[in-house]
């Protein structure tokens, strides 16, 4: 175990190294798409002289669409309606599509299958924002089940250039995972941001500058960390519960109708993340597990380390395009990047270590509710693969 501990690099899964954020000579790269302006709306929220004040959907990013629309009333209004009414919406966007796809098929050979074709295309389009837009709602509703507000646009919590989030609301942002998660997490915080895992008052407290492209890296890449977290942890005792451990049964032979795709979605594209994916690829036979046949599955952070070498860069992928597509959107309105292709934002803002944490810690969380969010849409509407 000790060797296990010792050897562990997870905190360095997506950086390689802890980051400065006052350097003024970092090279790393944020882009953002934007390929619908309007898509950016946020809710305004006011800025206090000594912190942010949030309002009462305090998402950064408004829905897009009818269907987005009706939810957030049904949210604000009949909360013990709300996931009826996301089913329901949900069949009905499938039903649209697959009809829609249905029409083009039959009209493949008449002098119509043009025009069904466009018809299906746009359909499925609308489709796609409608079903971001329930996504986002569906991980608002679990932010809001353990009280926390998310960060409204960051823009609104500034004053004087200095950033500063309260609540911190760390506890409630913590308890959603188990201790083994955590400790993990908490590791990830540390090579982020430089903080302790039990700092005192004075160093939570105390202030660094951090350039704004490099804070929107950092919270891209604690999203996609409470993804994997959440994939592999549960993995992590499917393995334990099905007694792998005595190598009765092995991930690389098991029969399961759950697939590496589908218990290993983490991480996002390279024209977002950027440098920081920079794992190898290198690939694997069929059949291959995710750990070696002869080893034993110990504690979580150990099992991470008995993976393949290839198996963290097929990790190191989100599961469906919507996914994609609201870390994205969510993203860039987050840190205002609002009408930009490329966006490289060198404004330099100050802020403590506390609001750096409070930014990691919601980020993390977003990326574990994004992974049950997927699921629990995949079940009644099929996701695109991404």
């Amino acid at each position: 175990m000790e060797n296990c501990l010792h050897h562990l690099t997870i905190k360095g899964f997506f950086f390689t190294k802890p980051i400065s954020f006052s350097s003024p000579s970092s090279s790393l790269n944020f882009r953002c798409f934007n390929n619908n302006s309007n898509r950016l709306k946020v809710i305004k929220a006011s800025a206090g002289a000594s912190h942010c004040q949030f309002s009462s959907l305090n998402s950064p990013l408004l829905p897009q669409s009818t269907v987005g629309n009706f939810l957030s009333g049904v949210l604000q209004n009949h909360r013990n309606l709300f996931h009826v009414a996301v089913q329901e919406e949900l069949k009905l966007l499938a039903d649209d599509r697959d009809a829609a796809v249905s029409r083009m098929i039959l009209s493949s050979d008449s002098d119509q299958a043009l025009l069904h074709r466009r018809i299906a295309q746009i359909k499925e389009n609308q489709c796609e924002v409608a079903v971001e837009d329930v996504m986002s709602l569906l991980i608002f509703y679990k932010f809001s089940e353990i009280r926390v507000p998310l960060v409204p646009k960051l823009s609104s919590c500034l004053y004087n250039g200095r950033l500063e989030i309260l609540p911190s609301k760390d506890w409630e942002l913590e308890s959603i995972h188990t201790l083994e998660v955590l400790d993990m997490i908490r590791e990830h915080i540390t090579t982020v941001t430089g903080l302790k895992a039990k700092p005192s008052v004075t160093e939570s407290w105390a202030t660094t500058k951090v350039r704004q492209f490099l804070l929107a890296r950092v919270y891209v890449a604690s999203i996609l960390y409470g993804y994997f977290l959440k994939s592999v942890s549960l993995r992590y005792h499917l393995e334990r519960n099905l007694n792998l451990a005595n190598n009765d049964v092995h991930l690389g032979h098991m029969t399961t109708n759950l697939s590496f795709k589908d218990m290993y979605p983490c991480g996002f594209e390279e024209d977002i993340f950027g440098p920081l994916s920079n794992m190898q690829s290198i690939g694997h036979g069929h059949g291959q597990g995710l750990i070696r046949y002869e080893e034993e599955i110990e504690d979580l952070k150990c099992y991470v380390m008995k993976f393949h070498p290839g198996s963290l860069q097929r990790c190191a992928k989100l599961r469906s395009k919507e996914a994609v597509n609201l870390v994205r959107s969510y993203s860039c309105a987050l840190f205002n990047n609002e009408g930009f292709n490329s966006v490289e934002n060198d404004d330099v803002i100050l802020t403590s270590f506390s609001s750096l944490k409070r930014l990691v810690l919601e980020a993390v969380a977003f990326g574990s509710f994004l992974w049950e969010t997927e699921d629990y849409i995949d079940n009644v509407y099929k996701l695109k693969d991404h």
